[in-house]
This record gives structure tokens, sequence and C-alpha cells, in this order.
């Protein structure tokens, strides 16, 4: 085996492992074991068990932004954008759900660079992007767009760990909700869309006073 083939080896053990048990439950011995190798080649590839992890999320990262830039062709509607987007987050998980495991966690403290993104924080830098010009042409305060990016990101998020969920619910004979994969996205984007559609420019809380005016303490 070359060393590029032992490397890929070593990746595709570690990443099943890593999703299926967590960073903590899985051991260099155990990957070494399946891969047939000493625990020097390991560390020879990757200086550990943590630059393993390392690799394997940056791998996962790359793999799940160029599925949603590839999922959006030029001069798409806004509504299409946020469709095509969340069609392809469950065409991903579908094929990678240990993928989404991964992506879905935090990395173990100790990383040389740092905390990785979880999934939610891909897709919501995704769907901010997308909500700018939008929230522009509709008089929003461009403040105001980080927040409902991260709302439309944990919604899509939640959507796709849900998705999973019925996916291994159905492969143990269990029962599951009849809907499909473009079924879910329809749904979810009417929700969403219809949400963004009706929003108001500046919202407040029912109950509380309009800007400027003074709450009065009702008499005890």
């Amino acid at each position: 085996m070359s060393r590029s083939e032992r490397r890929l080896q070593l990746i595709e053990i570690a990443r099943a492992s890593f999703a299926q048990r967590g960073y903590d439950a899985t051991s260099i011995e155990e990957i070494t074991i399946a891969a047939g190798v000493s625990k020097p080649v390991l560390y020879e590839h990757f200086g550990g068990k943590e630059g393993l992890y390392q690799v394997i999320v940056d791998r996962e990262i790359t793999l799940l932004m160029s599925t949603l830039a590839e999922s959006l062709p030029d001069g798409v509607s806004p509504r299409k954008a946020l469709e095509h987007t969340t069609v392809a987050l469950l065409d991903y998980l579908e094929t990678n759900p240990d993928g989404y495991r991964l992506l879905a966690h935090q990395s173990p403290d100790g990383v040389s660079t740092g905390v990785f993104s979880p999934v939610i924080g891909e897709v919501t830098e995704h769907l901010t992007a997308l909500l700018a010009s939008m929230f522009e042409r509709l008089g929003f305060e461009a403040t105001s767009t980080p927040l409902y990016g991260q709302l439309l990101g944990g919604a899509v998020a939640q959507i796709g760990m849900w998705w999973i969920s019925e996916k291994e619910a159905a492969e143990n004979g269990e029962p599951v909700s009849p809907l499909t994969k473009e079924d879910v996205a329809a749904h979810t984007v009417n929700l969403l869309w219809n949400g963004i559609h009706n929003l108001e420019l500046k919202p407040r809380p029912i109950g509380w006073p309009d800007e400027g005016e003074k709450i009065v303490p009702a008499e005890s």
C-alpha cells in the first residue's frame, strides 16, 4: 500500500469511529489495529489523534461548502436559493451521515487551529450571504442580517438532524414520517420563506412600549 493510500485508509477508519463514538471514546490504538499498522505510522502521517481529527473535519467542511456552492446557479431568486440550499444539505446528509455528525459537534479542546465551526455555522454563513442583498433591497438595517441568518441556519441544521434520525429509524424498522426529501425541503422553505416575506421593518414585542415611550409601573 502506497503512502497516500495508507493515509486515506487511516482517515476513513478514523472518520467512521469519530462519527459513531465521538472523539474522546476513540483511541489511537483501535484505529491502528483496524488499519493493521503500528502507532508510529499514524503519528508520522498526522502527528497524533488531534491532527487526524483536524484533517477529517477540514475535509468534511470543504465537501459541505462545495456542495452548497454548487447548488446555487447564477441569478437564482432568494426563495429558490433557500430551497436549493435546503435540498443540497439533505443530499449531503443522505450520502455523508458520518460527516454531518462530525461537523455538527464541536471539536476537542487543544486542536492546533482552535475550535472547529459546527455545521450550523457553515450553513448560517451561507444563508446570511443570501439574505444580505435581499434585506438591503427591502430596507432592513444591515445589523439585523446576521441575526436572521442565525435563525435560518439553525432551522435548516435542525431539520438536517431530524432527517438523519428519520433515516436511522427507517433502517431499524421503526415508523417514520412518509415525507420525501423533496417534501421536507418544500415544507421547510414554505415556513422560512413566508416568515421572511412578511417581516416587519422594526419589530417590537407585543405589549412593549414604542421606542421612547416610558413604562409606567402599575399601582400596587
